[in-house]
């Protein structure tokens, strides 16, 4: 089946997984679009930036789970919860293991800023950003401070430029 194909598939998946919360598809949406742009802005293999486009699909899945189970939903939750969700969904969609491992490490840390490991995590944590500054309606010197620290990729720095600053 053509990557393309099996991305839509995660994508039907995902707002399934999601449905009736508006907020949290229109996120996915928007990060995976984000990734997709960085990924090819940066262009990267076409394996590489499919494994991109996955995880940025399923990035927030340990949402709903961590507060089912606890109550609210911080990042280590999302990243304690997320993996074994993922993991049954790809594995329904056929995923080889390497894959569905990789795509499970980078939910498991994608709001660890620490060590990122490969270009998959790296355009994993800025398209969540370029999200996140809007829907969480950050301010501009926040938004700078993560721009200097957090990002790496010139394409990502550039979007983050472009929707923030205006250059």
């Amino acid at each position: 089946m053509y990557q393309e194909n099996i991305i839509d598939m995660l994508m039907r998946k995902m707002i399934h997984f999601n449905q009736n919360d508006p907020q949290r598809i229109h996120h996915l949406i928007k990060v995976h679009s984000f990734a997709q742009m960085i990924g090819r802005m940066e262009q990267l293999d076409g394996h590489s930036q499919f494994l991109t486009e996955c995880a940025a699909l399923v990035h927030d899945i340990g949402i709903r789970p961590a507060e089912e189970k606890y109550g609210m939903s911080s990042g280590r939750l999302q990243e304690q919860e997320g993996p074994f969700y993922a993991r049954k969904m790809l594995g329904e969609l056929g995923f080889e293991e390497a894959d569905i491992n990789r795509i499970c490490y980078l939910v498991g840390h994608h709001h660890t800023y620490a060590d990122i490991d490969g270009i998959d995590y790296q355009i994993l944590v800025e398209a969540d950003f370029l999200v996140n500054f809007y829907e969480d309606n950050l301010g501009k010197n926040t938004i700078e401070t993560t721009l200097q620290k957090i990002f790496q990729t010139e394409s990502g720095k550039t979007l983050c430029r472009l929707c923030y600053f205006g250059h």
